[in-house]
């Protein structure tokens, strides 16, 4: 029987999800007593189900957490923490993307992370795995030359993948890699099957060349859950409306339509200075049991949460509020990275 490795989908059995702790040499600084909340409020979230693996810049970091954790009561014996200097706290981008065989074993690859498209200064985060993998001890693991963020792809248990022409064709990522080639390794590392451009939508504030995690996300039974832009002056509706019919298109393995699900479009949010914040009910977190939801606190996050549970029929909706995490122009999704079941070493 062959070895082939997939990429799981979100909804697979997990080990842990990842987290990279803001602190004061990010740029987080400036709101840090009001992001780091969040953080706690995310950990204890998902400690109710399942271990967090957190990233610490420096040990005063780690005891600095380790007080918040326990004077928020959460369970000290589901966080393992991981000593890694660090840039910045997106964990979704830098952290490893893990695959596994048929023979549920588990490949942990640490594809180049450039800080998307050279945009901001990431060599710290780049390394971020090396530590991951050598303090928990990740047997099987592999250096993969290519810039990939995790927020890039999508992936179902079928093995259609879902990715966006802006960000992976970008020659800010690969520059030498046509699309053939980038198709070529996400069929051989990740085992797409099928692979599914989506090329329109875009965020306003968005740092990152139209992640899908802020667009469109898989759901089991072949359900795509998607952004939607119901408010026709929105600058951002005919993009949005133009991915929708995108979505239409698609088809599975069996060409057969995707079921869709639209989610409302969040009252606009601006910073201080007056610049639009990519506000996204797409960026939400599947873990073992549960989904965890960004919201934003206006009217759309109860409707949003309504969706989510119809697409999600047997995992508990969790809201989390992001108002303060999208001012660094990316949300809850962004900020983890499921460790599938089987990354972490059995004790």
């Amino acid at each position: 029987m062959k070895n082939t490795y997939q990429l799981p989908a979100e909804w697979a059995k997990q080990d842990a999800v990842m987290l990279t702790w803001p602190h004061q040499a990010t740029d987080w600084d400036w709101i840090l007593t009001d992001v780091e909340p969040v953080f706690v409020d995310i950990t204890l979230a998902i400690t109710q189900y399942q271990p967090v693996l957190i990233v610490c810049h420096d040990d005063p970091v780690k005891q600095h957490v380790k007080q918040l954790l326990q004077k928020a009561n959460a369970s000290q014996d589901k966080i393992i923490y991981v000593i890694a200097p660090t840039n910045d706290t997106w964990a979704r981008d830098h952290g490893p993307i893990t695959v596994k065989n048929n023979k549920k074993q588990t490949l942990a690859y640490d594809f180049n992370f450039n800080g998307w498209g050279n945009k901001f200064e990431s060599t710290l985060d780049n390394q971020i795995n090396t530590h991951v993998f050598n303090q928990c001890d990740v047997a099987q693991t592999e250096n993969v030359n290519m810039v990939l963020e995790g927020g890039a792809i999508e992936i179902d248990e079928q093995g259609h993948l879902l990715t966006t022409k802006a960000c992976l064709l970008n020659k800010n990522r690969n520059p030498t890699l046509s699309q053939e080639n980038i198709e070529n390794i996400l069929t051989e590392k990740l085992g797409a099957k099928k692979i599914l451009w989506v090329n329109a939508g875009a965020l306003e504030g968005d740092d990152t060349d139209s992640h899908i995690d802020t667009l469109a996300r898989f759901a089991p039974e072949q359900i795509i859950v998607f952004q939607g832009c119901q408010d026709e002056t929105d600058p951002h509706f005919a993009e949005i409306d133009a991915m929708k019919r995108s979505l239409e298109s698609f088809t599975t393995l069996k060409n057969e339509p995707f079921i869709l699900f639209e989610l409302p479009w969040p009252d606009a949010q601006f910073s201080a200075e007056g610049d639009r914040l990519p506000a996204t009910y797409a960026n939400f977190l599947i873990i073992n049991g549960a989904v965890l939801m960004p919201t934003y606190g206006v009217p759309q996050d109860r409707k949003a949460q309504i969706v989510l549970h119809m697409a999600f029929p047997e995992y508990e909706i969790i809201p989390i509020n992001c108002r303060q995490i999208i001012e660094q122009y990316g949300s809850l999704h962004c900020l983890t990275m499921q460790l599938p079941l089987g990354f972490l070493p059995k004790t």
